[in-house]
């Protein structure tokens, strides 16, 4: 794709800002002041389990429901109290919520007619978008005779046609298969990249927010948990809940006198039972209780008694029964075990 289609002229240089957003419904929480920015062709990714605040938020930025407290700007600009027509904000909803009587080309025109966009711009842009996302051939389908791909990439076009100063995309890619998930990805990425305008992006699916997000925010309960990278939030979450939320298979936790050791299931080795370790290493011992065979990969469980069972991505062979789970202790994380906040690690020297 090395099209681009002209994104709004409004000037959208200090990105979407929310400041101490919170939304309240008699005596529930929703969302509890969220504070975070995402700048200019920035794809901010909203991560979390069912509940965690992740729609609403999308919803007060959309302007479909009305914060209970806080602010939030778009362009500088305060945009709180503005109807949703009047913030400049496109949607796409996990549904696609396209027009199951209209053409795809239909779908795509509507709306800029209903604005007011002149003919030619709206034929210019039209084929523009069409081009870009593949859909030429597809211009007179109805959305019943389309792939659920095709259905999504026509959602798409259709935000992108309103020219917005912000993307909202709520679960886009939930209704489609793994593989097909997969595929779209990274063109997705690359698209929503082109316009050059902040991205808040909804899912549940931590590989999804992992390959298409340049950062993620971790919610929780309506709480802001963690902001970062994919590689900070893997290898320095703030607490325990974001450890065990990031990875797949997910992480090992394991009870000291002190604290919860974290252990990444892909940072662990097999070793036959009673193995010597070297300096600055620690282990369990455990019984194999079953391996996955993924094809890439395996998993393989070893039930380490009073420790639970580890999960540890290698085979020690299929032989062995009785294996040493062993790790260097600097790979492990540390949590103070009842905030279950990230403490610094101490290493003990044999």
């Amino acid at each position: 794709m090395t099209m681009r289609l002209n994104t709004s002229s409004s000037s959208n240089a200090t990105g979407l800002r929310l400041k101490h957003l919170s939304r309240r419904v008699q005596q529930q929480t929703l969302l509890d002041q969220l504070t975070l920015e995402v700048a200019p062709g920035e794809i901010l990714a909203l991560l979390g389990p069912s509940g965690c605040g992740k729609s609403t938020t999308l919803r007060l930025i959309a302007g479909l429901d009305q914060a209970s407290s806080g602010e939030i700007e778009l362009g500088g600009s305060q945009i709180t109290q503005l109807p949703p027509a009047q913030r400049h904000v496109a949607m796409v909803f996990q549904s696609y919520a396209l027009f199951p009587h209209l053409s795809v080309e239909r779908n795509l025109s509507l709306g800029m007619e209903l604005r007011g966009v002149p003919r030619a711009e709206i034929v210019r842009d039209l084929e523009q978008v069409l081009a870009l996302l593949q859909l030429e051939g597809l211009r007179q389908r109805r959305p019943a005779e389309l792939s659920g791909g095709q259905r999504q990439r026509v959602a798409l076009a259709r935000a992108l046609l309103r020219k917005p100063a912000l993307f909202l995309l709520d679960e886009p890619m939930s209704n489609l298969d793994a593989q097909l998930r997969e595929d779209l990805r990274g063109e997705l990425r690359t698209l929503l990249r082109s316009t050059g305008v902040p991205v808040v992006y909804v899912t549940h699916d931590q590989h999804e927010a992992m390959g298409l997000a340049d950062r993620i925010a971790v919610l929780r309960e309506g709480r802001l948990q963690q902001i970062g990278t994919a590689e900070e939030l893997y290898n320095s979450p703030a607490n325990r809940f974001v450890a065990s939320f990031l990875g797949n298979p997910s992480i090992n936790m394991i009870d000291t006198p002190d604290r919860q050791l974290g252990l990444r299931p892909e940072r662990l080795q097999l070793a036959e039972a009673g193995s010597e370790l070297e300096t600055d290493w620690a282990a369990l011992e455990g019984t194999i209780s079953h391996r996955e065979w993924l094809g890439d990969r395996v998993i393989t469980h070893v039930d380490c008694g009073l420790q639970g069972t580890l999960k540890v991505v290698g085979d020690a062979g299929q032989g062995a029964s009785a294996v040493q789970v062993r790790w260097r202790q600097q790979d492990a994380l540390s949590f103070e075990r009842e905030s279950g906040t990230q403490l610094p690690l101490t290493i003990h020297s044999r």
